[in-house]
């Protein structure tokens, strides 16, 4: 069986609104094209004016008591609440979990490196998740590698200020510690 390459459309991203013809309640509360309220029409009435004035009849708020409609322009309308919800995605950052992988034999360079790397998420505003996995003889020297991790730790705290979501902790094996910017 082939597997399918294509990119899904993405979803909309502002919510369908009913225009014109495909209004179907009997009546409703009419907003004109600056916003003032008209007053409550029927449907029919609605979309005689608004073909009067060359525009669209456009359902803003279908949950309302009557349902609310507006004369506008309904592909400036559009471009708006598009512009609006593209703005309000950039702004948006969904933090994420960000692993980092030590050792217990790891070198100043190695450490620097993870560090800088660490430093990047951080500032990206992810969380990361600084771990040891300890294996073979490893699990001997658990104290030593609570050490690594706090000293990885101290280097993140010279340069960002840090909120520690979760201390370091050993759970079967794996040593693992949580930060986040402040």
């Amino acid at each position: 069986m082939r597997i399918s390459r294509k990119k899904r459309p993405e979803k909309s991203l502002i919510p369908r609104y009913n225009k014109n013809e495909r209004i179907r309640v009997p009546e409703l509360r009419l907003l004109g094209d600056d916003g003032e309220n008209l007053g409550i029409f029927s449907t029919a009435e609605a979309l005689r004016m608004a073909k009067e004035k060359e525009m669209d009849l456009v359902e803003i708020n279908p949950k309302a008591e009557p349902p609310v409609a507006k004369i506008i322009d309904f592909g400036s309308f559009k471009y708006q609440k598009e512009k609006e919800a593209r703005k309000q995605n950039i702004k948006s950052h969904v933090s994420e979990m960000k692993g980092i992988r030590l050792s217990i034999r790891i070198s100043d360079h190695d450490m620097n490196v993870r560090k800088n790397q660490a430093i990047k998420f951080l500032d990206r505003g992810d969380k990361v998740k600084a771990e040891i996995i300890l294996r073979g003889r490893e699990r001997g020297k658990v104290p030593l590698a609570f050490e690594v991790i706090k000293k990885f730790v101290l280097l993140l705290e010279e340069t960002t200020p840090l909120r520690h979501e979760q201390e370091a902790t050993l759970q079967g094996g794996k040593i693992t510690s949580i930060v986040a910017k402040k």
